[in-house]
């Protein structure tokens, strides 16, 4: 198969004017937006490439201020293609410069922000030091941003990139958004309230959060988010239903609590007490790669369990291909930490693969039990492996879920249509500016 991927070549920004409008259906009045983002480009955040790409083809200059210099050597082939968009942070003494040219310029504005970050965070010192100095590291780019005039700066996830969102919208007279997704907003809670009241526009991934957001953050969040969901490129995303390799299982995420990859070895171990026929793929990197492997080891299916490590899109594609179910067990974190709703699961329902999951956060919006997949309680071994045991035994019932998991994606998270989504609301702070 050819590997899609790229060598990050540094280069400098490109003078493109703004795009002319081509797509069908696209509106004229949005032609200027800036993204801010963490890092890019970032392996795991395929959907922020999915969700800029759209808009560019629809017409949209969209240009990506990365907080971060870029530290990865391959990246995927759709993030190459942005690559001649982004700006990188320069050095200190650049990022310095940048932000007292800012402030000479918009003294109350600029120390007004300073101020508001340090009395929201003084209390969490390590989240206050990191957000003063993206906070810098976006007004570095403050000189070009007027130059550019973004009609609007949208930032996604509510830590660090919507803070530095934030200060250069009111520096700037600018209309500022954000999305917001899981970790940022059930454990981070950085100056959540006042962002979301800020916010021109203020959008998360799920029913879910804007409950979770009116309850923990502000009542404001009930009738101001707007539910846009991250989605699945459906036109590179064929359907696969014959070839499946029979008792592949397949798990695709971060080693980390939140995918609850140990209760999984545990069901996979019930599972070959049982003498199921099975092998699990894991395909993921984290902290937790360790730990799984000895707990594998003591529960001696280390034989049947492949931990794959972290693996370019194209081969997780083929994997979900070939698999005869996809297993996401996600859980809570004991620092109150979970999925919003995880878009490899959304990937899998697209391909044909059969899912199963748990009742945690968003996933019931993405997987309707008995529907779209099987739901199963989070840390309950016993109950994923009698689900996964269901699955491989009952082809009838894979066949029917899968193809009722491909129409939902199609329905309700098509990357495409999502972003259209997000242009029509950012057109619509155009108009009433």
């Amino acid at each position: 198969m050819t590997d899609t991927r790229t060598m990050i070549a540094p280069s400098p920004l490109p003078s493109l004017q703004p795009a002319e409008v081509s797509h069908a259906g696209a509106a004229a009045r949005l032609q200027r937006v800036v993204y801010i983002v963490s890092l890019f480009p970032s392996w795991s955040e395929t959907f922020i490439v999915r969700e800029v790409t759209t808009l560019v083809e629809n017409g949209v200059d969209v240009r990506i201020i990365s907080l971060k210099r870029p530290s990865q050597d391959l990246v995927q082939s759709d993030a190459a293609a942005l690559l001649g968009r982004v700006r990188h942070p320069g050095t200190l003494l650049q990022t310095l410069a940048g932000t007292l040219a800012a402030f000479a310029r918009n003294p109350r504005s600029v120390a007004g922000s300073f101020a508001t970050v340090v009395a929201g965070l003084w209390r969490q010192p390590v989240a206050l030091l990191k957000s003063l100095f993206a906070l810098m590291r976006g007004l570095e780019q403050a000189a070009w941003l007027r130059g550019f005039d973004p009609q609007v700066i949208h930032s996604h996830w509510a830590t660090y990139p919507s803070t530095a969102a934030w200060a250069l919208g009111r520096a700037l007279g600018k209309p500022f958004s954000f999305t917001c997704h899981a970790h940022d907003i059930f454990v981070e809670h950085q100056l959540l309230a006042r962002k979301i009241e800020d916010a021109s526009l203020a959008v998360t991934i799920s029913r879910y959060n804007v409950g979770w957001l009116h309850m923990h953050a502000t009542p404001q969040a009930e009738h101001k988010l707007k539910v846009i969901h991250c989605g699945v490129d459906m036109d590179k995303t064929p359907w696969q239903r014959a070839d499946r390799e029979p008792g592949m299982l397949l798990a695709v995420g971060r080693l980390d609590p939140v995918k609850g990859f140990a209760t999984l070895v545990e069901a996979l171990a019930l599972l070959d007490k049982r003498g199921v026929a099975f092998t699990c793929r894991i395909a993921g990197s984290g902290p937790l790669e360790a730990d799984l492997r000895q707990l594998a080891l003591d529960r001696d299916v280390s034989a049947r369990i492949e931990f794959a490590g972290a693996q370019p899109q194209h081969v997780v594609r083929a994997w979900m291909d070939s698999a005869t179910l996809f297993v996401l067990p996600s859980e809570v974190a004991e620092d109150g930490n979970r999925d919003g709703i995880p878009v490899a699961l959304m990937e899998a329902m697209a391909s044909g693969c059969p899912v199963l999951s748990t009742r945690v956060s968003g996933i019931p919006e993405l997987i309707g039990d008995g529907v779209q997949g099987l739901l199963v309680n989070e840390r309950e071994p016993a109950a994923l492996a009698d689900a996964i045991q269901r699955l491989l035994e009952d082809d009838n019932l894979r066949e029917r879920l899968a193809i009722a998991a491909r129409l939902h994606v199609e329905r309700e998270f098509d990357a495409r249509i999502e972003a259209g989504r997000l242009q029509g609301f950012m057109e619509q702070l155009v108009d009433v500016r």
